[in-house]
């Protein structure tokens, strides 16, 4: 049985409305993490930068603005089904927008939902017994 899901996406790095340009993206999805999705940005004369966050988050972002905080995810316009979607990361005060083409990661989410169904995230796996060993070593850690 497969355990990970993997797509490569070109999305627009949009510096100004003026300006933006094509860079790839690695999307990753990983069975013994189901609740997490892995974007990797390869930016050029830069090493890659990848960020994690809720695989429900980018599904819900693809048809209605969603996420507080560092990440942002929402239709690029409005009311236009399968529009393109805007992908909003910060640190601090710093802010870096991407837009990409819905079908492809509806592709890939449709992908992730066949080897981890949405809603069944806590039934399949040892998320517990993970929980448990990693609990175990802190504990340990700090009694020591």
């Amino acid at each position: 049985m497969r355990e990970s899901v993997q797509a490569e996406v070109l999305m627009s790095f949009v510096v100004s409305e003026e300006l933006s340009f094509r860079i790839p993206v690695e999307l990753r999805y990983e069975g013994k993490d189901p609740f997490a999705v892995r974007m990797t940005f390869h930016l050029p004369g830069d090493a890659p930068v990848t960020w994690v966050f809720g695989r429900e988050l980018l599904l819900d972002g693809v048809n209605t603005p969603s996420g507080e905080g560092d990440v942002r995810i929402e239709p690029a316009d409005a009311g236009d089904e399968l529009s393109d979607v805007l992908i909003r990361l910060c640190v601090g005060a710093d802010q870096a927008v991407f837009r990409a083409s819905a079908p492809p990661l509806i592709a890939f989410l449709d992908r992730t939902d066949r080897l981890v169904p949405l809603g069944q995230e806590t039934t399949l796996g040892d998320l517990g017994g993970d929980l448990e060993a990693a609990l175990g070593r802190i504990l340990a850690e700090n009694a020591g």
